[in-house]
């Protein structure tokens, strides 16, 4: 049906601990397979099309049996149970078996999380699940980032009271070149305590593209127990809910099961992680790898961690303007800086414990410091955007977002050049004037004009009280006009409004 393509491999990511490779390729012609049975639509609107798929370059040969975890050939207990780091700091929620912890401290384990290719970017709310398999880096066990190019195609219905709408073959391909390179570049670079404790990312849909639905039915299918699934907490909400459970939705489970079972029997992966709504689909895979292989004792694990939640129990990790992405090109560091800066005070000392690597000590010395009477208000907010913005965008984007955020504080005495106003003009309004247009008006003129204020009585009203400002500098008298050499490096003006509203006037 489909013809096949000879596979085109592009080096997508390197570094001295690993090669990252991504293949685009055809489908095979083999029919059906256990996806296209699932697929509601014509199978050619999605599974004949090129993919992205991301294999490790050093991926090993299938093996038949279970690996059993290797020795440790470094010294990592010197930093700690990961188990009871994660405990301490609030950021385990359950584990399938108290094993685990003494595993965790005697074996080198290697341990995968989930990522769907739902967007071009994953969010704040994926981050935990990096966090935590960076912890287990840190502590000398080996991370697995398993990107859900099949899954997604399905949709998980945990947490969600409605089915996830279809992605098209190219957007796939788009969110999973997206997401690889967000988890590869934050892996990497905070990969420095342990040059052994290298990462691996993978593509599900490698191993399911032909799978066909009478060996799945066989393989899979006959272990999964009908009353044990519908159990599951987030099956049971939504058979409950007006818009019930599609078929489609309802295998999900196995196919994250059957994830941990293969990457178990192939890759040697002892454990999986998740977010607290995953508890389900991790036991479906720890279950499936018991009666399946049948193994002496505990040999895989699953471990959540909570819900990223705000004190007022909402969901951390929203802003007016939407997600909170991971991904520099869909939001600025600064803005993501800006973001954690605003954190408000009940919820800073939970979140330096969940989102950063800071030693506890240090956290609750902070703590006490936020109750004594000469405390510096955002102290603990600003150590808190520093190191979440360190992990995610690395030191250059660190640097990037303290440079404009001191910058573009008015009366700053820092100078203000075209990059650092540039880099800051997505994130606040801006608009475009003819330079014949702005030379000679008057500030209180261009503010209206530029929109920063509706009237000119409001401007000349803040004008009075100190609060306008041009490239940072306080506007003293309403006769202040625009000249050349306030135009920075020729291209653009930034005008304020107090130290929150602002406005970026582009010369064109």
């Amino acid at each position: 049906m489909a013809a096949t393509a000879a596979a085109r491999a592009t080096s997508l990511y390197s570094s001295h601990h690993h090669r990252l490779l991504c293949f685009s390729s055809s489908i095979s012609t083999k029919f059906p397979t256990f996806l296209n049975c699932l697929h509601k639509h014509h199978p050619k609107t999605l599974f004949f099309s090129p993919i992205i798929r991301c294999l490790h370059s050093t991926h090993q040969e299938n093996s038949s049996s279970a690996a059993v975890p290797p020795p440790r050939t470094h010294d990592a207990t010197s930093r700690g149970n990961v188990l009871d780091i994660l405990e301490e700091r609030g950021l385990l929620e359950s584990v399938t078996s108290d094993a685990l912890r003494s595993a965790s401290a005697s074996d080198t384990l290697k341990v995968y999380c989930g990522f769907d290719p739902t967007a071009e970017s994953l969010h704040l709310g994926n981050l935990l699940g990096i966090i935590v398999l960076s912890w287990f880096q840190r502590c000398g066990h080996k991370a697995v980032a398993l990107i859900g190019g099949a899954t997604a195609r399905i949709g998980d219905p945990s947490g969600k009271s409605l089915e996830r709408p279809e992605l098209d073959a190219h957007t796939l391909e788009k969110n999973t070149q997206g997401i690889t390179s967000t988890i590869s570049t934050i892996l990497d670079m905070n990969n420095t305590l342990n040059a052994d404790a290298n990462f691996v990312v993978l593509n599900n849909y490698d191993w399911w593209k032909e799978f066909r639905l009478l060996d799945f039915l066989k393989q899979v299918g006959r272990y999964a127990r009908v009353g044990t699934m519908m159990g599951k907490e987030s099956v049971k909400k939504r058979l409950e809910s007006e818009q019930g459970m599609s078929y489609t939705e309802f295998t999900y489970q196995l196919l994250q099961g059957y994830d941990f079972l293969y990457l178990h029997k192939n890759e040697g992966v002892n454990v999986q992680i998740g977010g607290s709504d995953q508890w389900g689909n991790i036991t479906a895979g720890t279950e499936l790898i018991r009666k399946i292989l049948q193994p002496e004792g505990d040999v895989a694990f699953g471990l959540t961690f909570p819900l990223l939640l705000k004190s007022d129990g909402t969901k951390f990790g929203k802003s007016e303007d939407g997600a909170i992405w991971l991904s520099p090109a869909m939001l600025s560091p600064y803005k993501f800086y800006q973001y954690f800066f605003s954190v408000p005070d009940a919820d800073v000392i939970r979140f330096l414990k969940i989102l950063t690597f800071m030693d506890m000590e240090q956290i609750d010395e902070l703590e006490r410091e936020m109750k004594k009477p000469g405390y510096v208000p955002n102290t603990a907010q600003r150590k808190l955007a520093e190191q979440v913005t360190l992990f995610v965008h690395g030191e250059e984007g660190l640097n990037e977002a303290l440079k404009a955020t001191q910058a573009l504080r008015p009366g700053a005495e820092t100078k203000l050049d075209w990059k650092t106003i540039e880099g800051i003009a997505e994130d606040v309004p801006s608009c475009s004037l003819a330079y014949d247009e702005v030379l000679n008006l008057s500030v209180i003129d261009l503010s209206v004009s530029a929109g920063l204020f509706e009237s000119k009585s409001a401007a000349r009203r803040l004008l009075k009280q100190g609060g306008l400002y041009l490239n940072n500098l306080r506007i003293d008298g309403e006769g202040k006009k625009i000249e050349p050499e306030d135009i920075v490096d020729g291209k653009v003006l930034l005008l304020s409004a107090g130290k929150k509203n602002k406005v970026v006037v582009r010369i064109s």
